[in-house]
């Protein structure tokens, strides 16, 4: 059988309720009488000690007008009568007391100095406390009145004698009344407050319900139903984390479906990269294929003295050595490529000067810009701050100014520049030659890929350099591009001229 939350929370509201009044019930019914009388003992108690302090004023036996008044309010604040007299029973105040009154006041006075506590007239008498010799405090039930008094006798601390009472009315009976009425107005709020709580409690319930109306559609992988957030609570926090929750599902779910369309497409790129491999091994190969063969058959050349004469020797020697320079260039910037690719060679940020950095690789290049009849334009005087590795960035420049001086053609012009933008520098590097073609401008950052294959060859290039510059770039975080012009090529990158 289901079990509602609602039922359950009428159940212990209507339970709590009918406890806390059964509790209050049993609470006056057993202790309201002991705790009325303790209340009127304390009262009694108070007003001894502030007659004593009257009292310890007064001379001549006599309290003048203003003890007098100051004796009327003790008196009246604390609700009591008092009465206070010698030894010899001479009068020194007394309240105002009716006649009948001072007729029970007297009786009381002599049963309680003399020590007579029998019953006379039907009176009752019953000692309650008593407190150092000072006063003793007594239930008296007046026979003849039909009351009941507490009564409080005792010396005061210069001598005088003092009696102080307060009407202790029919508690008892006002107890009963009180419990019966109790009884009913409890038994009628329970009756309400349970029918109020089945009306309120759907307030909290509906909510619920919807909410689980929604966490079984998401159950369903729907997740187009929303909880209507319309209070601050703890019900809306709940249904706010529900849409949350389904949007996140929905998110998760989403993106396990692209994860697993990327997977496939994962596998498909296996192959893909296995025939990249492939054709990785084949280029490696084929590019170490000439300079080997070159040198095996000039040192075979060599070893059978083809040409006795020292120049065709020499000759021999030089291709030798220009094909196994050749080779090791090329492992070498591949080991670089490999190590920049891997993370292997850390990127150390410090900053430096990107155009002394350029001026520098100028002028290293100097004497083959001159053989080949180049002119370099690059007017920045001003130094320029960049935050880069400083060692990657002057190879990337190396490759570039490399780069040019190999593809130049037309009016044999390199410029380079240095154009700022708000926190990033462009360093650009043009020269004049051939356009590279539109669909070949994406694959130059491709290992061993060669726009113009034979004129390579001729320079020695390997179709590493550029490859290396893209790898320096992505370990930087920053960008690098290729650009066609009408009368040449610029091939440019950026840095940060501010740390992030």
């Amino acid at each position: 059988m289901k079990k509602s939350i609602r039922v359950r929370m009428t159940l212990i509201l209507t339970i709590s309720i009918a406890a806390t009044i059964l509790m209050c019930w049993i609470i006056n019914k057993t202790f309201l009488v002991q705790y009325y009388q303790y209340s009127k003992m304390q009262t009694l108690h108070v007003t001894y000690e502030e007659v004593d302090r009257l009292v310890a004023k007064i001379v001549n036996h006599t309290f003048d007008k203003t003890q007098e008044e100051e004796a009327d309010k003790i008196s009246s604040d604390n609700g009591v009568g008092v009465y206070i007299f010698t030894e010899r029973l001479e009068t020194v105040y007394q309240s105002n007391y009716k006649r009948q009154e001072v007729a029970s006041m007297l009786t009381s006075i002599q049963c309680y100095m003399y020590g007579v506590y029998s019953e006379f007239d039907g009176s009752r008498i019953e000692l309650l406390d008593s407190m150092d010799n000072r006063f003793n405090i007594y239930q008296m039930h007046d026979g003849a009145l039909k009351l009941n008094y507490i009564d409080l006798f005792g010396r005061l601390d210069n001598g005088y004698w003092v009696f102080i009472r307060t009407n202790l009315e029919s508690i008892q009976e006002s107890v009963g009344i009180a419990n019966k009425f109790l009884a009913y107005v409890g038994i009628i709020a329970t009756i309400i407050a349970t029918f109020v709580m089945f009306i309120i409690s759907r307030r909290f319930t509906k909510p619920i319900l919807e909410l689980a109306g929604i966490a079984k559609k998401m159950s369903e992988l729907d997740f187009d139903a929303k909880y209507k957030v319309t209070s601050e609570d703890e019900i809306g926090e709940l249904g706010n984390s529900f849409n949350i929750l389904s949007s996140r599902l929905e998110h998760t779910i989403s993106e396990l479906k692209s994860a697993n369309n990327e997977l496939e497409s994962d596998i498909q790129k296996k192959v893909q990269i296995d025939e990249m491999r492939k054709e990785f091994l084949s280029n490696v190969t084929h590019e170490l294929k000439t300079p080997i063969a070159l040198i095996q058959g000039y040192a075979e050349g060599l070893k059978e003295n083809i040409n006795d004469d020292s120049e065709s020797r020499d000759f021999y020697c030089e291709v030798i050595i220009d094909e196994a320079m050749k080779m090791n260039k090329m492992v070498k910037k591949l080991l670089s490529l490999n190590q920049i690719e891997s993370g292997a060679n850390q990127v150390e940020f410090e900053r430096f000067d990107i155009v002394s950095l350029i001026r520098s690789v100028l002028s290293s290049v100097d004497i083959l810009v001159k053989q080949k009849d180049i002119t370099i334009h690059f007017t920045e005087e001003d130094p320029i701050y960049v935050w880069a590795d400083e060692y990657m960035i002057e190879e990337v420049v190396t490759n570039y100014i490399s780069n040019a001086i190999n593809h130049i053609d037309g009016a044999r012009i390199i410029e380079v520049k240095c154009i700022q933008k708000e926190d990033v520098v462009r360093v650009a590097v043009f020269n004049t030659g051939e356009n590279i073609p539109k669909e070949d401008l994406d694959k130059v950052w491709i290992k061993f890929f060669k726009v113009d294959k034979a004129r390579t060859r001729e320079y020695g290039g390997s179709g590493i350099g550029l490859s290396i510059v893209k790898a320096i770039m992505t370990s930087h975080n920053r960008e690098c591009g290729v650009i066609n012009h009408e009368y040449g090529v610029e091939f440019w990158f950026e840095l940060d001229t501010k740390i992030n």
